[in-house]
């Protein structure tokens, strides 16, 4: 499956491929990045490569899935951002997660952004969730500026978290609001 590539004026979404993951891996091991994603504990570098295939094997399976965060100035792969919804899972998540170093900058915002309107646009979903664990403030944040707003509370993988979402009529009146002021402003 070709996996389609998305630009920001900052990032480039693309996809995993090998020489990623060593930066993968580090940022995996990083108790700080870990702390709120799956069990909270750091990935060992053959568990983050197995995330790494796994990531891959949505693709092929779902035809969408969670790109590799390229900053576009350095080419360095900073983190991951997309699509998840394995088997069983309470809807069509969109999420983020970056190498520590890159934290603060706004590049998860901007990364979502562009996926989001991929996947409102091109999936033609009508409706998506973040599940955030209810302390990590940053991403609560992060959900809160794409528009998404808080659903209610449920557990996954035996820890509570936090359903932020937004649907396409919202997500829409955002943008088009967006546009709107944009186009005022000139």
């Amino acid at each position: 499956m070709l996996i389609p590539q998305l630009e920001t004026q900052r990032l480039i979404l693309r996809a995993f491929c090998e020489a990623d993951l060593d930066a993968y891996a580090q940022m995996c091991a990083d108790p700080k990045v870990m702390r709120y994603i799956g069990s909270g504990q750091p990935l060992s570098r053959s568990e983050a490569w197995r995330s790494l295939a796994t990531i891959l094997g949505h693709w092929q399976l779902r035809g969408y899935g969670m790109w590799a965060l390229e900053e576009r100035q350095s080419s360095v792969m900073i983190g991951r951002v997309g699509f998840w919804q394995p088997e069983g899972w309470p809807g069509f998540e969109i999420g983020w997660t970056l190498r520590q170093t890159y934290w603060g900058y706004g590049y998860a915002t901007e990364g979502a952004r562009v996926a989001m309107a991929y996947a409102f646009r091109e999936l033609q979903q009508s409706h998506v969730i973040s599940l955030i664990r209810p302390e990590n403030l940053a991403s609560k944040r992060v959900a809160q500026k794409l528009g998404e707003k808080f659903e209610g509370m449920i557990e996954i993988s035996g820890k509570e978290a936090v359903i932020y979402g937004i649907s396409r009529e919202d997500w829409q009146a955002i943008t088009m609001g967006a546009n709107n002021l944009s186009l005022e402003s000139s």
